[in-house]
């Protein structure tokens, strides 16, 4: 069977690797790798027969693959993914359901019964008394957090860590020996970060006893809060000095266009030997000017009352973050409404968030209007030049047929 075992480390890393959620971040390919190693180190120094060796790191490679399907009887779908690879190596049943049976020994509630079922469970648990202990727990609290929505604090997952190590026994006699030294060390860690966290704790209410706060406190928003709004607003400010800016170039290029074309072809086409530039020319000043006026309305601001009533600030309707919302207001009034604002948490939150869509709507019709610009613009060039090159070929024309007629007559 030992193309076998090379055949199940392919599938499942492969299968691992293509359907594995990303949020499993301790249930994962390497987690499955330290199983089979540690199960490869117990089996060298134990008495059992080369088949039932190579069961085991065949289980191994299979004992989480369920997890690709679901958490709960993980176990199970392992099993059943296991039994449908082996049938496809035609392995016999007698071995499938051996190997199918030692992945669900892994399951925690079970009390191994063989061996090999012992072997396999404490090999899925020696992680207990490696010296990167701290850094397993910690993924398994990530993957805690973003499968199961279930957010530990520091002081909760050190008692469930030690709660743990303390009531965990290895099953085998083999394990127990190479192991549990080292798993004693990670529980006395354990104890010593857990006393620290307890002084910690205590420390800080008293301090918080000692201050004797006289005045409630303003609720602020956290501070992730508030970097979000702050990152969010000035992304947004940016964003309008930058349309404001594409506007101004777009106006002062079309100012200079047009100053041209006023100044050095209109002043010459009451010349009858230059008819033939009209159109071009009406076309070029057409696009320049409507390109003007679409850079004005871009840059245009919008004119609002400036006023609001104590029954605005209280239904929580006016945005008091806007200056066009109190700037016709007088300064006791305004101050007045600020107060009762930064009172209320929800009124707070809900005024920079839609300060924050506001400012969005602007952007939304200013970059609207600069693409709209853009393209009258570019579009009235290149029809100009080619009005201008057509009127060239035509007038060109016209002059040989005039000169022909000349002579001829």
């Amino acid at each position: 069977m030992e193309h076998i075992i090379l055949e199940a480390e392919k599938f499942v890393t492969s299968h691992l690797n293509d359907h594995l959620d990303a949020s499993f971040v301790y249930h994962n390919l390497a987690h499955t790798q330290r199983v089979v190693s540690k199960v490869k180190e117990l089996i060298e120094e134990s008495d059992l027969s080369a088949i039932e060796k190579q069961q085991l790191v065949i289980a191994a490679w299979f004992h989480d693959s369920g997890f690709t399907k679901t958490i709960d009887g993980h176990e199970k779908e392992g099993a059943r993914i296991a039994s449908e690879f082996l049938k496809s190596q035609e392995v016999s049943d007698e071995n499938i359901k051996a190997i199918a049976n030692l992945i669900l020994a892994t399951e925690m509630s079970y009390e191994p019964k063989t061996e090999s079922e012992g072997f396999i469970r404490d090999a899925d648990c020696a992680h207990l008394s490696s010296k990167n202990y701290g850094n397993y727990a910690a993924l398994l609290r990530k993957e805690w957090e973003l499968t199961l929505g279930k957010k530990v604090s520091k002081a909760e997952w050190l008692q469930e860590n030690i709660k743990f190590l303390t009531s965990h026994s290895f099953h085998t006699a083999l394990a127990t020996s190479k192991w549990e030294k080292r798993k004693g060390k990670n529980l006395a860690n354990l104890l010593q970060d857990q006393n620290k966290v307890k002084t910690n704790t205590e420390k800080l209410k008293q301090k918080k006893a000692e201050l004797n706060f006289k005045k409630e406190k303003l609720d602020l928003p956290d501070r992730g809060i508030e970097t979000m709004f702050r990152v969010a607003l000035r992304n947004h400010i940016t964003l309008s000095d930058i349309a404001d800016t594409k506007a101004n170039i777009l106006l002062s290029v079309n100012a200079i266009i047009i100053s041209l074309v006023l100044s050095n072809l209109v002043s010459k086409l009451d010349n009858p030997s230059n008819y033939y530039l009209i159109w071009p020319t009406a076309i070029f000043a057409l696009a320049t000017v409507v390109s003007i006026i679409l850079s004005v309305l871009a840059t245009r601001p919008n004119v609002t009352s400036g006023k609001f009533t104590k029954e605005d600030v209280a239904n929580k309707k006016v945005n008091l973050l806007f200056f066009g919302n109190f700037h016709k207001m007088s300064l006791q009034e305004f101050e007045w409404a600020m107060q009762e604002m930064m009172k209320d948490k929800e009124y707070l939150y809900g005024s920079l968030t839609k300060d924050l869509y506001f400012l969005g709507l602007v952007l939304n019709r200013k970059y609207g209007l600069l693409r709209l610009t853009y393209t009258v613009f570019a579009v009235g060039i290149i029809v100009s030049v080619i009005a201008f090159a057509i009127a060239f070929q035509f007038s060109g024309t016209e002059t040989v047929v005039t000169d022909l007629l000349e002579t001829a007559s």
